[in-house]
């Protein structure tokens, strides 16, 4: 489980996060759970003002704030140059933290870029985010980020990526390794219904392990994708990070490919 990933500030973390999207119905458990996650090393937790989760994670790690790497996004509608920065100083609040560790513009909004990434460039500087980003961002968009000033601090980019989507394999991921961006999977299990699917079942016979630590596995099998499943209970939580401890072999990636296959030309980035 010492497995890890290296943002372009050199701060290192797990590849294997916890998402937060949905979360809210059963809040105590939820906190419990994410708690759970951190003692075992799932320190990057994925939330933003869209979700309404801000201050159910700001509670969960309240008491443990130094371990927990907090990532949140601001709404295309409030991207403006001011309004970024307003809602940063919003979800600074719910969190309970003076500092995020990742801020993402959550996607493509009417606002320019160049009016967020000012905004985002200057909270970082004033200590209010440690790293900045994107989110929903296709290889084209990301160029145009790079091209602004301090364009190229950018640090990741949230895409949908599981066994189902692959489309991002074809440009968005090696270009991103190349520009030392991180690339973080939401959706990595792809709403869980390929959990029973036959060829998955067999290969986690092979690992003593289940269908959904596979597709985690799968999912972070390159060095620069963060999955960030989401969890609400501590079962599922302990079951996610089992997957660190699954190393995929040629065999497993083969069947795999026969079944999902590898995306042969460029597929319009999936998402928002």
């Amino acid at each position: 489980m010492d497995k890890h990933v290296t943002f372009r500030n050199g701060q290192q973390v797990c590849p294997l996060g916890q998402g937060t999207y949905q979360m809210g119905r059963r809040r105590n458990e939820e906190i419990q759970a994410l708690r759970r996650g951190i003692d075992l090393g799932l320190t990057l937790i994925d939330t933003a003002e869209m979700y309404d989760t801000e201050d159910l994670v700001g509670e969960a790690v309240r008491s443990c704030r130094n371990k927990a790497f907090i990532v949140s996004k601001v709404l295309p509608s409030n991207a403006s140059y001011e309004g970024t920065k307003r809602a940063c100083e919003r979800s600074l609040r719910r969190l309970g933290t003076d500092y995020i560790d990742l801020y993402l513009l959550h996607w493509i909004g009417r606002y320019p870029f160049s009016e967020t990434v000012r905004a985002l460039v200057e909270l970082q500087q004033e200590g209010k985010i440690r790293q900045w980003g994107m989110s929903n961002l296709d290889v084209d968009d990301m160029e145009h980020i790079l091209s602004l000033p301090h364009g190229k601090d950018c640090a990741a980019n949230q895409v949908l990526y599981n066994l189902k989507d692959r489309g991002i394999e074809y440009d968005l991921i090696p270009w991103s390794e190349q520009h030392g961006i991180l690339v973080m999977a939401y959706t990595p299990l792809g709403e869980g219904r390929l959990r029973n699917h036959k060829t998955l079942i067999e290969i986690a016979r092979r690992h003593n392990a289940t269908s959904t630590q596979i597709m985690l596995a799968w999912v972070m099998r390159t060095q620069n994708v963060i999955a960030i499943p989401k969890a609400s209970s501590i079962a599922h939580v302990e079951e996610n990070a089992r997957s660190l401890d699954i190393s995929l072999t040629e065999e497993d990636l083969h069947d795999i490919d026969k079944v999902f296959p590898a995306p042969t030309h460029k597929v319009r980035l999936a998402g928002w």
